[in-house]
């Protein structure tokens, strides 16, 4: 009599993210954008004479990263969800396609959302109301916006990501930091940091415009219509490059406005830098798996950029 089949064992579930798991949900490498916006809007306070509160600082720099981080874990969560990340072969690691760990089975879903909620719930929001405290109740607001900003990305019904909006939360996610680096230390909003900052958020939108490329195929296979989606790849790249010319243009016309020193200047150091990558993303924007060098040059124009022009007004100091 022959045996009965041995059914096939079912998949363990992925046993509980350690400390290492937990920090790679976040993609850290990508929180430097966040630690060089908040020494820009530092700088801009640190300029104008208004004191530096070192104490202060260092909660602002932990409530952004911390933020930005759960920010991280929740666009993992929904595009997990999605199906955006499974179908996404091509992204080019680490800059695109997520942190990869639910698609390898090291996390599960709930895992990933449990994370998110501990990090942006638990963390920010508690901390960011402590330090409204101490800075004014304009923190609150800014708080607010960032939080929304946050899940309207990543979540339904709103998912700006994948109706060609993603950019525009970018922007306004970092001028966002920027504004409240300085508020924390002004203790007031000014003029001139929320004026200048808007150079470094269009070139921050243009790091999550870059990273779009490689992942386009996959974004339409699910339906996520990014804006490389929406444009197609080669009018995606001019895109890139009127942002680049926007953001650098715009500070020059803010200095000749004399809103920020004549030493904010500084900041188009990032222009041959995002020149470059508009020149590989024009000519291989049909070929993703190329872009990997763009991509690092976008990223290293938007930090170059914001550290420029913090060191410069921090020369300023009094």
């Amino acid at each position: 009599m022959p045996l009965p089949p041995v059914p096939s064992a079912l998949p363990s579930p992925p046993a509980s993210p350690n400390w290492r798991t937990l920090l790679r949900m976040t993609r850290p490498g990508s929180l430097l954008l966040t630690v060089a916006a908040c020494l820009l809007g530092m700088a801009f306070a640190l300029a104008c004479g208004c004191g530096f509160d070192p104490l202060r600082a260092a909660a602002t720099l932990a409530l952004a990263v911390t933020a930005h981080a759960g920010a991280n874990v929740l666009n993992d969560y929904h595009d997990a969800l999605s199906g955006a990340d499974a179908a996404n072969q091509e992204g080019l690691f680490p800059f695109s396609g997520g942190s990869r760990l639910i698609q390898q089975g090291l996390v599960s879903e709930a895992d990933t959302a449990r994370w998110a909620a501990v990090l942006l719930l638990l963390l920010v929001v508690p901390a960011g109301l402590l330090l409204a405290l101490h800075s004014g109740g304009g923190l609150v607001l800014i708080g607010v916006a960032g939080l929304f900003l946050a899940w309207a990305y990543s979540a339904p019904p709103l998912a700006l990501m994948a109706r060609g909006l993603g950019e525009v939360a970018v922007a306004l996610a970092w001028w966002l930091v920027v504004l409240g680096a300085d508020y924390v230390q002004r203790r007031q909003f000014f003029v001139i940091p929320a004026a200048t900052a808007a150079s470094f958020a269009l070139l921050a939108a243009n790091i999550l415009l870059a990273n779009g490329f490689p992942d386009a195929a996959a974004d339409a296979r699910v339906g996520k219509k990014t804006l490389v989606v929406r444009l197609g790849a080669r009018r995606a790249a001019w895109a890139y490059l009127l942002i680049a010319l926007l953001a650098h243009g715009w500070l020059a016309l803010a200095v000749w406005l004399l809103i920020p020193p004549a030493r904010a200047l500084w900041g188009l150091a990032s222009l041959p830098l995002s020149l470059a990558a508009s020149a590989l993303l024009l000519r291989h924007a049909g070929q993703p798996q190329r872009l990997r060098p763009a991509i690092v040059l976008t990223i290293a124009a938007a930090l170059v950029h914001a550290l420029a022009i913090a060191a410069a007004l921090a020369s300023m100091a009094r």
